[in-house]
């Protein structure tokens, strides 16, 4: 059965507000929560970027079943992989065992803060494969030495290891990745809904074709649809760069200049706006039929979670469950 997850978007929304839409994900009946991890919004009118590991804390003290993911951490810059792994192992404890670290190889937006530069994304990409390499070893318990090309670990150890190892999962988006990640990863994740992308992963993934491979998908649900145009535009203009560009950009200005020629229509095109159901089941439907097993839905805009719960309850999931 297809899994429907509900996203915390912390560009979004801040701390307090997210803990109270996680606990309005798992009443309603969300399968999992995914959370982003950054430290700056995409545009100064997201208006927010609150510290997604206190916040997920908090989340799992807040909820009771409703599985967590990140979606994704950086092990790469801005965060040391050591550091990483204690805390998503210290989360799994506190959660219950509903954790799955959820790992990728960042964007300049957010990695640029430490001063370490931007390189190519053939380097970022070994960044990633030797912070899933020291994650992993530290995972399995007992002390870790790394002397890599990107990254040194001297007599690590987790002295809180959760009974339910840490599920990880690596954004991928082609071949390569799929074939660099797959055996470091549990969980395949992508934003595309290109059936290869999971061909790719179950070759080469540890887990082979039981993987769970999650997406994402954005809608902006509104009995307004004019209004859910102008509120997607307004707060997700970003995305019509598509991910290479994006990764490259290095600030709110850059992402707003890069989209200053994005109409209300194209965004309207590529994302779900008012109160169609049929339109969302469309979309997500591409993305069960390409393989993936669990979605999870970004309702865009703060303020639009109440009525996107009260619609995910008498319409939206019922009709995703059909899938």
């Amino acid at each position: 059965m297809a899994a429907i997850g509900y996203t915390l978007m912390t560009e979004q929304a801040g701390p307090r507000d997210l803990i109270r839409h996680a606990q309005q994900a798992e009443a309603t009946g969300f399968d999992f929560a995914v959370s982003s991890d950054h430290f700056f919004p995409w545009l100064d009118e997201m208006g927010h970027a609150p510290n997604a590991w206190v916040t997920l804390g908090a989340v799992a003290q807040a909820t009771e079943t409703l599985p967590l993911m990140t979606y994704v951490t950086a092990p790469t810059f801005r965060y040391h992989p050591a550091v990483v792994a204690q805390q998503a192992a210290t989360l799994q404890i506190i959660s219950g065992g509903r954790f799955t670290l959820g790992l990728g190889s960042g964007e300049n937006l957010n990695e640029h803060i430490v001063g370490g530069g931007w390189p190519a994304a053939d380097v970022r990409q070994a960044r990633l494969v030797e912070a899933a390499q020291i994650i992993n070893a530290l995972f399995d318990g007992g002390y870790v030495n790394h002397d890599g090309r990107h990254f040194q670990v001297a007599s690590a150890k987790l002295w809180d290891l959760p009974d339910v190892r840490v599920p990880i999962g690596i954004a991928v988006s082609g071949k390569q990745s799929c074939e660099l990640f797959g055996p470091l990863a549990d969980v395949m994740i992508a934003i595309d809904p290109e059936p290869e992308l999971g061909q790719w992963w179950d070759a080469a993934s540890r887990t082979g074709s039981s993987s769970r491979k999650v997406a994402q998908l954005p809608i902006s649900w509104d009995s307004d649809a004019d209004a859910a145009a102008q509120r997607a535009h307004r707060l997700f203009r970003w995305s019509a760069g598509g991910w290479k560009v994006n990764a490259e950009l290095p600030g709110t200005a850059g992402f707003d200049q890069a989209s200053s020629s994005v109409k209300v229509a194209d965004i309207a095109e590529t994302i779900p706006c008012g109160n169609d159901v049929g339109a969302v089941v469309a979309a997500a439907k591409e993305f069960f039929d390409a393989g993936f097993t669990d979605l999870a839905l970004v309702q865009i805009g703060a303020d639009q979670q109440d009525n996107f719960f009260a619609a995910a309850t008498a319409e939206i999931l019922p009709e995703l469950r059909k899938l």
